[in-house]
């Protein structure tokens, strides 16, 4: 290394060996009429921890706080944030590019449902063919003036989760736990493949966290103890919410309302939009 080094490897001309090479950016250009502001990725290491599930609450609250939120359902084969919409039919295109649905309050979603046929339709596909169709939701479909995109992720850390943190530009992660032991383990796994990948991590939100009983008020641990706050100690990371078990909730998501429920376990993360 030269004496006068200023540490800018791009204007240097000398070759030593703390010169840096440059990095490769495997990011994918969105549609030419996208416009979006912030990528927010809803992740877990494992799956029935209710990751869509906070994926379209955050989307309802960011709503709510009057910003324009989209959802991106990365889970190809699994899909769910249609039905918790009550978002039917097929997503319409034109010359430009395909369009999102939009759902009644004005959240646009593009999921793999929306191309089906019928919405029942199994996708018998090969990683890497998955893996391209959320780069194309990225790329194909023409998200207008979006303040805050949340892309629902498969579980684990397979070929849909690295190619959205390869190709699109997430700005920070969520990790979705559940109460149990095991789970510590799991969030282990999503710490370090965000830090391999770089991508920072907003925080924890756990979900099934405990049962209000409506008769006498008290709060049931059905899954046992938490260990959410162990976890956040043990990676310095936030635990940003901790979401009951409620009947309602189902409700809401069965009958496709997900946008009429109230509950405002979200509302300290809901501080982020601001």
């Amino acid at each position: 290394m030269s004496e006068n080094c200023n540490q800018s490897c791009s204007s240097c001309q000398e070759e030593c060996a703390q010169r840096e090479k440059p990095q490769t950016d495997f990011r994918a250009k969105p549609h030419e009429m996208s416009s979006v502001k912030k990528v927010i990725g809803i992740v877990s290491g494992k799956g029935g921890v209710g990751k869509s599930l906070v994926t379209s609450m955050l989307a309802v609250t960011a709503k709510r706080k009057g910003f324009h939120s989209a959802v991106l359902d990365a889970d190809i084969t699994g899909p769910s944030i249609p039905k918790a919409f009550g978002v039917t039919g097929r997503a319409r295109g034109n010359e430009l590019g395909l369009l999102p649905s939009r759902t009644q309050t004005g959240i646009d979603i593009m999921s793999t449902n929306l191309l089906l046929e019928n919405d029942t339709d199994p996708v018998v596909w090969r990683g890497p063919i998955i893996a391209n169709m959320v780069k194309q939701f990225w790329t194909d479909v023409i998200w207008q003036d979006v303040d805050y995109m949340f892309i629902d992720m498969p579980p684990g850390t397979g070929d849909v989760p690295l190619t959205v943190f390869q190709s699109l530009p997430v700005d920070g992660i969520i990790i979705v736990t559940s109460p149990q032991e095991l789970v510590s383990m799991i969030v282990a796994k999503a710490v370090k493949m965000a830090g391999m990948m770089n991508i920072p991590i907003i925080g924890l939100v756990e979900n099934m966290s405990y049962f209000r009983c409506p008769d006498n008020g008290k709060d049931y641990k059905i899954f046992g103890d938490s260990h959410i706050e162990d976890i956040a100690r043990e990676y310095d990371l936030k635990v940003l919410a901790k979401v009951p078990i409620d009947p309602k909730i189902s409700e809401s998501v069965d009958k496709g309302q997900i946008e009429v429920y109230q509950g405002d376990w979200l509302e300290d993360l809901a501080k982020i939009f601001d």
